[in-house]
């Protein structure tokens, strides 16, 4: 049964980081990475002996914790027992299946309750060896998103989470847990998806500080405060989170957006990370109008509309190499929309936004990728890939070598679709000129954003 509750924990999840319990389990696991194989294994048979006592320090560890847990208790019995059998049959390819189905976070959304977190798994945005990571966490449910998801934004498997302590694998941009990363024999029907607010919180602060000093930005009083208080902006993209996550799922959707398991060109999937963030934007002006939602609800949805515009356009856009980088052109869609409807200007080497137009001009950018969604059910998929192209290319200019910039005729039409993928360039739409000169700038700065925890300083060396 799901906790929608604010409710405190008995144990405090920094109670539980200080426990030699969690000391000696993260030392076991860091050691225990050092001999095992890109896909979790422990091939060498000189290094068995160590593994196994590993293990063993692991699963005592485990059993420790355990009761200091006790919403847990059967995710970490099983846990015990699939590190126990893995020791058993020599340290191949792990398999946590059975402890993986026994893990239910979204049935425990209660605000600052921990959870341990240990399985052999890979970190989306972080490192793609299938090693041992040990996390510790806590959840982040305040009453107010509670409340949404409860009315109006129904999504049972979404649970917002923060960093206490974490092995190397966290040590990384990745700000996601994800029960398809870790090792299993088969993959079962996910019912959770956890997100680390406080790093998307701690990164977003970082960045916009340095961002806004560079370009002369003048923050209204309400964004500075996000970089004032972690715990707003955390509460803050929670709430953008709730609304971005559901959004995959709903919409006139041309029949699945990512293609699974297809090859696609990369822009697709720029369109469908910038519709989930500008439905996000949307619902927020929505929420900010409603009489009838909380104060908590109305304030945070006017802070969500700064965070999707501000990460956008100074982290997304500029974030990452230039090989299909389909977050940084969705940032680098946004920056030109707003530029060409005139509510963004850069002028005068200062850069500012018409706020009191801004929300009506994003909105409708998302409006022409819904309608570009809606027509693509009645669309062959070529056809679906050239009107995307199209609307994309009117905003942001493509490299000017691109086959696709020439339009249908320079294409092989007739061949399969994947013959139209491979003539997409890694780089398809460069960076302008402003971004460019930004991207410099910033560099260091996003650099700096690996790893970091809400208990990271918000200014670097680099950008103070």
């Amino acid at each position: 049964m799901s906790v929608t509750a604010k409710t405190e924990s008995a144990t405090r999840v920094e109670e539980l980081r200080a426990l030699p319990a969690w000391q000696n389990l993260k030392a076991a696991v860091i050691e225990l990475q050092q001999i095992q194989a890109k896909d979790g294994s422990v091939p060498d048979f000189v290094h068995h002996d160590q593994a196994r006592s590993n293990i063993g320090t692991i699963v005592a560890s485990v059993e420790e914790l355990a009761a200091y847990l006790p919403h847990d208790a059967e995710y970490l019995d099983l846990l015990v027992k699939d590190f126990l059998r893995w020791a058993s049959e020599g340290q191949g390819v792990p398999d946590f299946l059975d402890s993986l189905l026994a893990f239910h976070p979204e049935q425990w959304r209660i605000n600052g309750l921990p959870h341990l977190v240990v399985f052999p798994m890979y970190t989306q945005n972080g490192s793609t060896n299938r090693y041992v990571e040990a996390v510790l966490i806590e959840v982040i449910w305040p009453e107010f998103i509670a409340d949404l998801e409860a009315r109006h934004y129904s999504n049972r498997l979404f649970v917002p989470i923060a960093f206490a302590d974490f092995t190397p694998g966290y040590e990384t941009n990745s700000a996601v847990l994800f029960p398809e990363s870790v090792a299993a024999r088969s993959t079962p029907s996910f019912t959770w998806v956890g997100i680390f607010a406080d790093r998307e919180a701690a990164r977003f602060r970082r960045v916009l500080r340095a961002a806004a000093g560079i370009t002369s930005l003048d923050l209204p009083a309400d964004a500075a405060e996000l970089l004032e208080d972690q715990h707003l902006t955390e509460k803050t993209f929670v709430m953008w989170d709730l609304i971005h996550d559901r959004t995959h799922m709903r919409g006139d959707l041309p029949f699945d957006p990512f293609m699974i398991k297809q090859r696609m060109p990369f822009f697709l999937y720029s369109l469908e990370e910038l519709r989930c963030d500008l439905t996000a934007f949307r619902e927020s002006v929505i929420v900010e109008k409603d009489e009838n939602a909380s104060e908590d609800a109305r304030k945070h949805a006017k802070l969500v509309q700064y965070a999707v515009i501000f990460d956008r356009i100074f982290r997304f856009a500029i974030t990452g190499n230039r090989v299909r980088n389909y977050d940084g052109l969705g940032g680098q869609l946004l920056f030109a929309w707003m530029h060409q409807h005139r509510v963004l200007h850069w002028t005068d080497g200062k850069l500012s936004i018409d706020w009191k137009s801004v929300a009506g001009v994003v909105v409708e950018l998302g409006i022409r990728i819904e309608e570009l969604y809606w027509r693509s059910i009645d669309r062959p998929k070529t056809a679906h890939w050239l009107a995307a192209y199209d609307l994309i290319s009117e905003t942001v200019t493509p490299n000017p070598s691109s086959v696709w910039a020439k339009g249908p005729e320079a294409l092989a039409l007739d061949g399969p679709p994947r013959g139209l993928t491979d003539q997409v360039l890694d780089d398809e739409f460069p960076l302008s000129m402003f971004y460019e000169a930004l991207e410099k700038k910033m560099r260091p700065i996003i650099e700096s954003t690996a790893g970091i925890t809400a208990n990271s300083p918000v200014d670097t060396e680099a950008g103070a």
